[in-house]
């Protein structure tokens, strides 16, 4: 079974930085690309960024050029450097893949627990 186990949130003053982790483990044969989406109270889930095992990355209008994904393919693992943080980047950030479990499975969607972001004024 397929798990994201994600780390890295906290609380921190606006303008500053942290940098969310990503680790896929189990049983993966590949990944197509993997991101991160976040949940504030009352709202919906929303994506953050997403990066492609080539490289080919994706951002919310919101965070660009304040956000940063990228990914280390040997380990399965996601990263998202987050700097210059704003109070309405406070939200529950979820880590998901999009990933097969062998050579005949099809393509699964796999959602971390989530990890929280709290940015004070």
């Amino acid at each position: 079974q397929v798990q994201l186990v994600e780390s890295g949130g906290g609380l921190v003053q606006t303008g500053g930085a942290l940098r969310l982790s990503c680790a896929a483990s189990g049983r993966i044969f590949s990944i197509r690309n993997m991101g991160w989406y976040r949940q504030a109270p009352g709202e919906q889930r929303d994506m953050v960024a997403l990066i492609t095992t080539d490289g080919s990355t994706n951002y919310a209008d919101s965070v660009k050029g304040r956000f940063t994904i990228s990914m280390d393919n040997a380990k399965n693992t996601v990263y998202l450097q987050m700097n210059s943080l704003k109070p309405e980047d406070t939200a529950v950030y979820y880590c998901h893949a999009l990933l097969r479990e062998g050579v005949w499975a099809g393509h699964m969607n796999i959602w971390g627990k989530g990890t929280l972001v709290t940015v004070s004024e």
